[in-house]
C-alpha cells in the first residue's frame, strides 16, 4: 500500500470542523428538548386523553417509527414546499429530528407512566386533585425516572442521526467533513477524524446524562 496519510489537511481545516461540531451539539440539544416536550405531551394524551386524541397520537407514532428518517427528512425539506410550507436546511433538520424523536419519546414515556402504581394516581384523585394535576405532580416525575436510561440512549441515537441531515445541506459535523473532503480529496483522514469526534461526543453526552440523572432524578420521590 503506497497511500500516504496526511492528517495535516485536517488540522488546516480544524476551525470548520469545530464549527460543525458545535452546530451538531446545538441542533441535538434543541431537538432533545423539543422532542421530549412532544413525548411528555403525547404520552399524556395517549394514556389520559379522549379517544379522539389518542388515535392521531398513535397514528403519528406508528408512522414515524415505521418509516426511514431520511425519507421523513426529505418529505419535510422537499415535499412540504409543494404545499407552500418551506424551511431552510437548518430549520428542516430541526423539525425532522424533533418529529422523529417525539414519536419514540412518546412510547418511552408512556411505558414509564404505565409503570407508576395506580395507587399513587388514586391517592391524588382522592385528595381532590384534577387528573392533569395528578399527572404533573405525581405521575410524570417517577415515570421519567423509570425510563431515564432509555431516554438517554434515544437522545444519543438522535445526536448520531444528525449526520443524516447533511444530505439537505444543513450545517453540522458531517456536512463540514463533506465540504473539506470535496476540496482536499483526503477522505480517510477527514472521516476518521470525524468518526473520532462522534465517538467523543457520544461519550460526553453519556457522562452528561449520567450526571444529570444523579443530580436531578435522584431527588424525585
Amino acid at each position: 500500500m503506497d497511500y500516504v496519510f496526511q492528517f495535516g489537511t485536517v488540522w488546516q481545516d480544524w476551525p470548520l470542523l469545530l464549527h460543525g461540531l458545535w452546530a451538531t451539539i446545538r441542533l441535538s440539544a434543541l431537538a432533545m428538548v423539543l422532542g421530549l416536550a412532544i413525548g411528555v405531551a403525547g404520552a399524556w394524551g395517549d394514556t389520559e386523553g379522549p379517544p379522539a386524541l389518542q388515535w392521531p397520537i398513535r397514528a403519528y407514532v406508528e408512522l414515524i417509527r415505521n418509516t426511514p428518517f431520511l425519507v421523513q427528512l426529505l418529505v419535510i425539506y422537499l415535499g412540504l414546499p409543494e404545499i407552500g410550507v418551506r424551511f431552510d436546511p437548518d430549520a428542516a433538520a430541526l423539525v425532522a429530528l424533533t418529529v422523529n424523536l417525539g414519536a419514540y419519546a412518546i412510547e418511552i414515556v408512556r411505558a414509564g407512566i404505565e409503570a407508576v402504581p395506580e395507587g399513587q394516581t388514586e391517592a391524588g384523585l382522592a385528595l381532590g386533585l384534577h387528573p392533569f394535576q395528578v399527572f404533573c405532580l405525581i405521575v410524570i416525575r417517577p415515570a421519567l425516572r423509570a425510563v431515564y436510561p432509555a431516554l438517554a440512549s434515544q437522545f444519543i441515537l438522535l445526536m448520531l442521526g444528525t449526520s443524516i441531515v447533511s444530505v439537505i445541506g444543513a450545517e453540522e459535523l458531517t456536512a463540514a467533513a463533506n465540504s473539506i473532503q470535496a476540496r482536499t480529496f483526503r477522505a480517510f483522514e477527514i472521516y476518521f477524524t470525524v468518526l473520532a469526534l462522534y465517538l467523543a461526543l457520544s461519550l460526553a453526552f453519556r457522562v452528561a446524562f449520567a450526571a444529570a440523572g444523579r443530580l436531578i432524578l435522584a431527588r424525585v420521590p
